[in-house]
């Protein structure tokens, strides 16, 4: 029901609501950002064995603060909640809580988030998705009677994400450091 006092007002966005809801929606579903840094690590320690959990979960939160991811989040964990719901049309509902293999616009919607930092997230992206550890087994698991037929892509991506911050800042920090000067770092 809306508001008879906010009716004449423009639509405003409101970033930090998108933001908090982003989150909110991830830990609804049972997405810690833990186990998000945790893929993270897997996809990025062998490059860099000093590698801390920490600068894993700082890279998750440099993701989740984009705008673009947001949205992707938003969108499908809405999509996966309605099809748990029974609440799309046929022949959509079937095809998101089975997880149809030839339906592939949740790695679209994926890729949208994976392309925030480049080409590189693609390949971390794909192994990744293909590997499934940690969470991604977990949300891949159909006998939970959960739809997340775009939250395990979604995932997927944002750890591919972070992982490709982390190689363009390291490259960035590596440069530089051979040349002696300070590093330029790419933008957030």
């Amino acid at each position: 029901m809306s508001d008879p006092n906010n009716e004449n007002m423009p639509y405003s966005l409101n970033s930090r609501k998108v933001a908090s809801a982003t989150r909110e929606w991830l830990h609804k579903r049972g997405v810690k950002l833990e186990e998000i840094a945790e893929l993270v690590m897997l996809l990025q320690n062998k490059y860099y064995p000093d590698l801390t959990m920490q600068e894993c979960m700082d890279n998750v939160e440099k993701v989740l603060a984009k705008r673009e991811v947001q949205n992707a989040v938003l969108t499908g964990i809405q999509l996966d909640v309605l099809a748990e719901e029974g609440k799309l049309i046929s022949p959509l509902q079937e095809m998101l809580v089975n997880d149809e293999g030839l339906y592939g616009v949740d790695e679209i919607l994926a890729f949208s988030i994976v392309n925030v930092y480049g080409s590189i997230g693609f390949t971390n992206y794909g192994y990744i998705d293909k590997l499934k550890p940690g969470i991604l087994e977990r949300l891949n698991d159909k006998s939970t009677g959960e739809t997340n037929t775009f939250l395990d892509d979604i995932v997927g991506a944002i750890a591919a994400a972070a992982s490709s911050r982390i190689a363009h800042r390291k490259q960035a920090e590596r440069e530089h450091q051979n040349e002696g000067t300070e590093p330029e770092l790419p933008e957030d």
